[in-house]
């Protein structure tokens, strides 16, 4: 069985310094749940945040690229 990448889009938002700012990043990942393990690890190296600062709303499956 090969399993193939599929684009999702993720949403939520983050705690920035008390102040929550809102993201939207398309991770490429073969199911939700590594969609959003992937979204915690890139947007929690790149500002520094543990998960409990970063909050994901929605995960939806997009076509294309």
């Amino acid at each position: 069985m090969v399993m193939t990448d599929l684009n999702f889009e993720v949403s939520g938002k983050y705690q920035e310094r008390k102040v929550w700012k809102p993201f939207n990043k398309v991770i490429v990942a073969p199911n939700e749940r590594v969609a959003e393990e992937r979204t915690f690890a890139v947007i929690g190296s790149k500002h520094h945040l543990l998960r409990c600062f970063i909050k994901i709303n929605t995960i939806t499956q997009v076509n294309g690229e």
